[in-house]
């Protein structure tokens, strides 16, 4: 677990799933840079998927000093692959061709999650893991949010006033009955999917455009409050739909092209 000492932040800009999308990102550090901004933190998986791994990480050691970074549940299954997971997955086996040592070695280093100060924490998933959906509840196959005292358990006694998430894709900003806001980022890179576990479920945003989330703190006469903007920010998803489909991933090609899945 990281913590950064209870410094304050006015506003934080926070980006998560990039997923190997350098065009999304790209555009969302540009777009960043317009606003004021006192931290920007990433939540991890940022260098799985089937588009450019490797220009991914090069763009994010530019901004290594202005980036808090969590690692997310596929940046883990990059560095623990087997040969034989490697063999069997093709996009796998890709991403470990294109990245250099120093990009694993990185990855491996990343902490698990992250207190930014006393009033936000991070995780990629939940508190304790980081495959859970925090928010959202998928019995249906179709996302829906989890009703509060299941979020409340799943927090697992976390009493940040904010509490910042990504995994889902989702972009969602939810108060609890104990008056803190969780927000979910949204995906930088990747606007849908479809997954087999735990049961078959789809998460789709229905645009392409790359998601980020801004938090703000507001100080009023009833003291700190938190004021959330998800933003969405147009790219050139035909580039990276393009290197996708190079790369055998049709399903990916049309998720970055329409934010839905096939």
């Amino acid at each position: 677990m990281g913590h950064s000492n209870n410094k304050q932040f006015n506003t934080i800009a926070a980006i998560s799933d990039i997923h190997s999308n350098v065009f999304a990102l790209e555009a969302v550090l540009t777009d960043i840079k317009h606003r004021d901004i006192d931290q920007i933190v990433n939540l991890g998986d940022i260098l799985y998927g089937p588009i450019a791994p490797n220009a991914t990480y090069e763009l994010l050691t530019k901004y290594q000093d202005d980036i808090i970074t969590i690692r997310g549940n596929q940046d883990r299954q990059i560095y623990e692959a087997t040969t034989v997971e490697i063999k069997g997955n093709a996009t796998l086996a890709f991403i470990i061709k294109d990245l250099p040592e120093m990009a694993i070695r990185w990855m491996q280093n990343l902490p698990f999650d992250y207190h930014l100060n006393d009033d936000i924490y991070l995780c990629h998933g939940s508190p304790t893991d980081d495959m859970v959906y925090l928010l959202e509840n998928i019995e249906t196959g179709q996302p829906t949010l989890r009703n509060n005292a299941d979020v409340l358990a799943l927090l697992k006694g976390i009493d940040s006033p904010v509490i910042v998430c990504g995994h889902t894709h989702i972009p969602r900003t939810v108060m609890l009955s104990t008056g803190q806001i969780v927000i979910n980022t949204g995906s930088v890179g990747y606007p849908a999917y479809k997954d087999d576990l735990p049961i078959v479920h789809k998460m789709q945003t229905y645009s392409p455009h790359a998601s980020y989330a801004l938090i703000k703190c507001v100080e009023n006469k009833k003291g700190k409050q938190w004021q959330t903007e998800h933003i969405r920010v147009p790219y050139d998803y035909e580039a990276a739909a393009k290197l996708a489909l190079a790369n055998g991933r049709e399903d990916w090609a049309f998720a970055l092209r329409t934010g839905r899945v096939l």
